[in-house]
């Protein structure tokens, strides 16, 4: 039996995360959510997305992915109107948390990849919305604490080649090429008749396809490849970080909540 070689953290132990470590020290971290893709994808369909991405660029450019962040953002910002729009009254069935807890959640997470000896950390977002927030912390750590760093949201990665979209031909033909056992693009139709509505599922969801989403991957791969490949990694080890050390930066992040995209209606 042939094993295929572990690139997740959690699966990982010490002698071979040392190995992975140097040969290439740079950690993924996929940020999903579970929340409505209409009636013919699960609800994990951000998380899937970003899992994939993430296990794929690890095995193909090297490094070590993190575990999974599957809560994220939502019904504030600009999520809050939109989630009304394509929900109505229905329960939307979602896992999100504020945005405080996301951001702080997200630097912390950023100590524990440099502890861990990391140089470089990639963060791809398969839920979209946020990015600038996120950014706006990788920064704000990599100040203080020097890390490399690139922060994107999966349609972010082939902006210019593909539009990005909410349980339509975008997001599902990624799900048929990564997937296709959790697609069942024969209830597109329910969209009006189910007592669920549309439940945020588009209207061109019937025209996804495996294809596209293939061409979707590998363009958003050659993305995080030429971002890996362009890291300026410096060859010291990274010091010890304690929690302590943190908290004034996460104030003053605190203090800038206006600038917040995550907290703007």
């Amino acid at each position: 039996m042939i094993f295929k070689e572990h690139v997740r953290w959690e699966f990982l132990k010490p002698e071979e995360f040392l190995v992975r470590l140097a040969a290439a020290p740079v950690v993924y971290l996929p940020m999903g959510l579970c929340e409505p893709h209409g009636h013919v994808a699960p609800f994990g369909l951000d998380t899937i997305k970003a899992d994939w991405l993430c296990d794929e660029a690890a095995a193909r450019f090297g490094g070590i992915v993190a575990p999974t962040m599957a809560y994220h953002t939502h019904e504030t910002g600009y999520h809050a109107p939109w989630l009304r729009e394509v929900m109505g009254d229905i329960n939307p069935r979602l896992c999100a948390l504020p945005p405080h807890i996301v951001l702080e959640t997200l630097l912390y997470q950023f100590r524990a990849f440099r502890n861990a000896g990391f140089r470089a950390a990639v963060v791809i977002s398969g839920h979209h919305g946020s990015q600038e927030d996120l950014r706006m912390v990788a920064e704000a750590f990599a100040s203080e604490f020097p890390i490399q760093h690139f922060v994107r949201t999966d349609p972010e990665l082939v902006a210019g080649e593909f539009t990005g979209d909410h349980a339509g031909r975008y997001e599902l033909s990624q799900l048929l090429a990564i997937r296709p056992d959790l697609v069942s693009l024969d209830r597109a139709h329910r969209v009006e008749s189910d007592p669920l509505w549309r439940f945020a599922q588009n209207p061109d969801v019937l025209e996804a396809s495996a294809e596209e989403g293939r061409a979707i991957l590998k363009a958003s791969l050659d993305a995080i490849g030429s971002a890996v490949n362009g890291f300026a990694m410096p060859a010291e080890e990274p010091g010890f970080i304690a929690m302590e050390h943190l908290e004034p930066l996460w104030q003053r992040i605190l203090r800038r909540q206006d600038k917040w995209k995550t907290k703007s209606p």
